[in-house]
């Protein structure tokens, strides 16, 4: 499968374009699904949304797969415009539960980290009270630093996990909307 690309010209949609020998190297041979519902190719899918990702959020993308060997007697344009559109749609859906279960897991983390933290923070301070001098240091210190350790995920999460992963998601929702064209190749 050989894969090109080219870039628009002025306002017009960038292009994303595929060249194959056949229209089945587009998609995943492995899946028993119908032809509209089959999942893309993985190299092809890493493909598409690489290019897709170049271009900025807001601009149109146009698909042209060009193909040698044409499948006669129907619109695969249409069929495969539905297929492409259809799987990226299922991509985005996936891709909103995978988001909503990372901000469950980041709230959840928080409550424990918090908790963590204030429970350590409060046995430092009976610490504080019960010991003196060298063990009171180590052990107060030591429990404040285990207490932020524990706020490490909840963190790294709401600062830096999110992001990506919704960066992702828009990136297929605007792929599940684009324009697809099959181009034959004399």
């Amino acid at each position: 499968m050989k894969m090109e690309h080219a870039a628009a010209d002025g306002p017009a949609p960038h292009k994303i374009e595929v060249n194959l020998r056949e229209i089945s190297q587009l998609f995943n041979s492995m899946d028993p699904s119908p032809f509209q519902e089959k999942d893309l190719d993985q190299d092809a899918e890493e493909f598409i949304v690489s290019w897709a990702r170049e271009y900025p959020r807001n601009e149109p993308v146009t698909l042209l797969i060009h193909i040698s060997q044409p499948v006669e007697g129907t619109d695969q344009t249409a069929l495969v415009k539905q297929a492409v559109q259809h799987y990226f749609a299922y991509r985005a859906n996936l891709n909103r539960l995978e988001f909503k279960r990372l901000m469950r897991q980041g709230r959840t983390s928080l409550i424990i980290g918090v908790a963590f933290l204030m429970a350590c923070l409060l046995i430092s301070g009976l610490l504080g009270r019960v010991a003196t001098g060298f063990l009171q240091t180590v052990g107060r210190e030591g429990l404040f630093i285990m207490g932020w350790v524990a706020m490490w995920r909840p963190l790294e999460i709401f600062l830096y996990e999110w992001w990506p992963v919704r960066r992702l998601g828009l990136t297929y929702e605007k792929l599940s909307h684009m324009e697809v064209k099959v181009i034959t190749r004399k």
